[in-house]
Protein backbone atom coordinates (compact mmCIF):
# COMPACT_ATOMS: atom_id res chain seq x y z
CA UNK A 1 0.00 0.00 0.00
CA UNK A 2 1.41 3.50 -1.07
CA UNK A 3 1.69 6.58 1.60
CA UNK A 4 -0.43 9.27 1.62
CA UNK A 5 1.63 12.09 2.99
CA UNK A 6 1.92 15.78 1.54
CA UNK A 7 -0.98 15.30 -1.54
CA UNK A 8 -2.57 18.22 -1.81
CA UNK A 9 -5.91 19.04 -2.57
CA UNK A 10 -5.28 20.43 -6.09
CA UNK A 11 -3.61 17.45 -6.97
CA UNK A 12 -6.12 15.32 -5.43
CA UNK A 13 -8.60 16.60 -7.35
CA UNK A 14 -6.75 16.59 -10.45
CA UNK A 15 -6.23 12.43 -9.68
CA UNK A 16 -10.16 12.12 -9.06
CA UNK A 17 -10.99 13.84 -12.28
CA UNK A 18 -8.68 11.33 -14.54
CA UNK A 19 -10.61 8.79 -12.67
CA UNK A 20 -13.76 9.94 -14.24
CA UNK A 21 -15.00 12.31 -11.53
CA UNK A 22 -16.31 16.20 -12.68
CA UNK A 23 -16.12 19.32 -10.75
CA UNK A 24 -19.57 20.22 -10.49
CA UNK A 25 -18.60 23.80 -8.55
CA UNK A 26 -16.87 25.21 -5.37
CA UNK A 27 -18.21 25.94 -1.87
CA UNK A 28 -16.02 28.01 -0.18
CA UNK A 29 -12.40 26.29 -0.36
CA UNK A 30 -13.76 23.26 -1.13
CA UNK A 31 -14.13 21.43 -4.60
CA UNK A 32 -17.59 19.67 -5.09
CA UNK A 33 -16.76 16.89 -7.88
CA UNK A 34 -19.40 14.25 -8.56
CA UNK A 35 -19.64 10.71 -11.18
CA UNK A 36 -22.78 10.14 -13.65
CA UNK A 37 -23.79 6.54 -11.69
CA UNK A 38 -22.95 7.18 -8.48
CA UNK A 39 -25.23 8.90 -6.22
CA UNK A 40 -21.87 10.32 -3.84
CA UNK A 41 -20.28 13.94 -4.32
CA UNK A 42 -16.77 13.91 -3.28
CA UNK A 43 -15.84 17.39 -1.54
CA UNK A 44 -12.02 17.97 -1.67
CA UNK A 45 -10.39 20.74 0.54
CA UNK A 46 -8.42 23.01 -1.37
CA UNK A 47 -5.72 23.13 1.16
CA UNK A 48 -2.15 22.83 0.77
CA UNK A 49 -1.59 19.37 2.63
CA UNK A 50 -4.59 16.50 3.01
CA UNK A 51 -4.91 14.91 6.51
CA UNK A 52 -4.21 11.28 5.22
CA UNK A 53 -7.80 10.45 7.08
CA UNK A 54 -9.15 12.73 5.00
CA UNK A 55 -7.82 11.68 1.65
CA UNK A 56 -8.49 7.89 2.77
CA UNK A 57 -12.03 8.78 3.60
CA UNK A 58 -12.45 10.57 -0.71
CA UNK A 59 -10.73 7.59 -1.83
CA UNK A 60 -13.30 5.14 0.17
CA UNK A 61 -15.75 6.88 -1.53
CA UNK A 62 -14.63 7.19 -4.85
CA UNK A 63 -13.75 3.74 -5.08
CA UNK A 64 -10.23 2.98 -6.14
CA UNK A 65 -7.84 1.37 -3.92
CA UNK A 66 -4.81 3.42 -2.24
CA UNK A 67 -2.48 2.00 -4.50
CA UNK A 68 -4.52 2.75 -7.67
CA UNK A 69 -5.10 6.76 -6.78
CA UNK A 70 -1.58 7.39 -6.56
CA UNK A 71 -1.09 5.71 -10.11
CA UNK A 72 -3.24 8.59 -11.00
CA UNK A 73 -1.29 11.28 -9.09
Amino acid sequence: MGKLANISGKDAAKAFQKAGWEVRGQVGSHLVLTKPGIKANLTVPQHPELASGTLRSLIRTAGPTVDEFLSLL
